[in-house]
């Protein structure tokens, strides 16, 4: 009789999202495949060459997962426009948001965006893109999202980032909100260091929270989080490890019910004060479902086993990892073809 654990325990490896090094599926990576069960990806510059290239390597991969006995695999890029841009030409190069937010017709330009790279990630074997930036950032305050934000107001933001997830979803690839609950009042990068926003509670609701609510009542698939602490919600923990966060303001308060992905937990933000396979677990526990680490095979390894031993020890409830399970599943089918 097969039970919860054993499901949780073979469904355990759905739960992260990881690089990999080159253009082709390595021994590593198809190590992570066959004796992890993981089987979604995130690619970068260092992945691509020409769409080719690029298409041979998202079916490998898709092909290493067939012949493990895995699910269609999840395959993410950040292609935002401007400064992050990971697909060079052939592929349409798009300016940042916030200059597609300025044009002269911002919902055309910003339609047009989410359609073309919709069918250029499509046509490659990519489902995901980690975009639209949900961050309200004002401009001419020097804060590094500002660029990658689509605006200053709360109401612009939730509407052309509605506008983006609603037509890169209709087009067959799954986006994803960032970073909750809002990286537009932060003036560190936390690829580097750990930014603190001081915003009481009030204004980061009336400020930051509006886009994401937006998002989540659009059926966005996933909302990515924050490596940023919140004064005004949780004074001592980053987002992505807080559960006042995520389940609290999330999951009940805005009622948001798909997938939690954490952002690259590799960053500085999180890795300089904790090790990878740690922040895993607090992230899993304070309620990511997916869990994405960018660059290095032996972090994800070490974040496996804990994982891996906190279920087998009780630390961590079986139930607790099938709903997560359940929630990747759920963009599987509706954008993977599973």
């Amino acid at each position: 009789m097969t039970t919860a654990l054993d499901t949780a325990t073979k469904n355990l490896g759905q739960l992260f999202m990881v690089g990999l090094a080159g253009h082709e599926v390595d021994d590593s990576t198809r190590d992570l495949v066959s004796r992890c069960g993981i089987n979604h990806f995130i690619l970068f510059k260092r992945n691509v060459t020409t769409p080719e290239q690029l298409a041979a390597l998202c079916s490998g991969l898709a092909a290493a997962c067939r012949e493990a006995g895995l699910g269609a695999p999840l395959i993410s890029i950040d292609q935002e426009g401007g400064t992050v841009t990971r697909l060079p030409p052939p592929f349409t190069q798009f300016p940042d948001a916030r200059a597609l937010a300025e044009d002269a017709a911002p919902e055309a330009a910003l339609r047009g965006y989410a359609e073309t790279c919709a069918r250029e990630l499509r046509g490659v074997g990519i489902n995901m893109n980690l975009a639209p930036v949900l961050d309200v950032c004002p401009a001419g305050e020097g804060r590094f999202m500002e660029r990658r934000a689509l605006g200053g107001e709360p109401a612009t933001v939730a509407r052309l980032g509605c506008l983006v997830i609603e037509t890169m979803q209709l087009a067959g690839v799954a986006a994803c909100a960032k970073h909750f609950p809002g990286l537009g009042a932060a003036t560190l990068d936390p690829h580097q260091v750990l930014p603190v926003v001081e915003r009481p509670a009030a204004e980061l609701r009336r400020l930051d929270l509006p886009p994401f609510a937006a998002a989540c009542a659009a059926g966005v698939a996933a909302v990515m989080t924050s490596h940023t602490i919140y004064r005004g919600l949780d004074g001592q923990t980053p987002a992505t490890l807080s559960s006042v966060i995520l389940q609290g303001l999330l999951r009940r308060e805005l009622g948001y019910g798909g997938l939690v992905i954490t952002d690259d937990l590799e960053m500085g933000a999180i890795e300089n004060a904790r090790s990878v396979a740690a922040a895993s677990l607090i992230a899993f526990t304070a309620g990511a479902d997916m869990l994405l680490i960018c660059h290095d095979h032996d972090k994800v390894r070490a974040a496996y086993d804990a994982m891996s031993s906190a279920l087998r020890s009780g630390r961590l409830a079986a139930e607790r990892v099938l709903r997560s399970v359940r929630r990747v599943a759920a963009v599987q089918r509706r954008f993977a073809g599973q």
